[in-house]
């Protein structure tokens, strides 16, 4: 695997990182495909109700959760995303839902799926 030249990390005035692409990036592509490392959410004091979870860590299974290891622990939250995130066997997968503009930021859903606008334990900015 390699890691995606599409993009970047930035800091984000209220929000922390950000990944943010350094080109155009046309609908349909893969920004960044990387591998997890997963975790059983038993290790985890307080299991799903730990902030840790919520914050850095994907829900992969009923007892599991990855850790990604590209930047996908720094999208930040939207509910209107413009990419999407897919789970492989032990890889993460993130793809552009629109054209993204060349220094935009690059934003999921938490949710998984693009349009849930189930709250997410935050407050949105």
């Amino acid at each position: 695997m390699q890691h995606s030249e599409l993009i970047c990390v930035r800091k984000v005035s209220g929000k922390g990182r950000g990944v943010f692409a350094i080109q155009a990036i046309r609908k349909g592509t893969v920004i960044e495909r990387v591998p997890v490392l997963l975790v059983p959410i038993k290790e985890f004091v307080g299991g799903l109700q730990n902030p840790t979870l919520k914050t850095y860590l994907y829900i992969w299974s009923k007892d599991k959760v990855a850790v990604s290891l590209g930047y996908g622990s720094l999208y930040n939250h939207s509910y209107e995303p413009n990419a999407k995130y897919v789970h492989g066997q032990s890889t993460l997968t993130y793809r552009a839902l629109r054209d993204i503009a060349a220094g935009e930021e690059i934003t999921i859903n938490y949710n998984f799926v693009p349009t849930d606008q189930t709250p997410v334990g935050f407050a949105v900015k």
